[in-house]
């Protein structure tokens, strides 16, 4: 069965579609999302994103924001977020180096060494 996926960034909407699992970084862990799922609203943390549909799978490089799912959806909106296969290594750089920058005036430390290893291990993941 299949429910509604909408992810959103700043500069644009980047999905749309119908979606039989989502899978998701979550603050606290990684979580898939499925139809029927308990109302739930998650920070994100860097990582990848995959939306599971008929078409296959969709995977987007996301640098944190917010998920909320219900039984019916999950609608995304990421601080910064790119289609995998739009991911060059000189964007890969940059989004580390964005959350580089915001880990260092961040006041929580281990929370923020986290976040850039998340990125970093994000990027090993597509090969960049």
């Amino acid at each position: 069965m299949a429910f509604q996926f909408d992810l959103v960034s700043p500069e644009r909407r980047l999905a749309s579609v119908q979606a039989t699992e989502v899978q998701i970084p979550g603050a606290e862990g990684d979580m898939t999302a499925m139809e029927g799922h308990a109302p739930t609203i998650t920070t994100l943390r860097p990582g990848i994103l995959k939306a599971v549909g008929a078409e296959g799978t969709k995977s987007f490089v996301v640098t944190g924001g917010f998920a909320e799912i219900t039984a019916t959806g999950v609608s995304v909106l990421a601080e910064r977020a790119v289609p995998v296969e739009e991911a060059t290594p000189a964007l890969m750089d940059s989004l580390l180096a964005e959350v580089r920058d915001a880990a260092g005036v961040s006041d929580d430390k281990d929370a923020a060494d986290k976040a850039v290893a998340d990125m970093a291990a994000a990027r090993g993941m597509i090969g960049q």
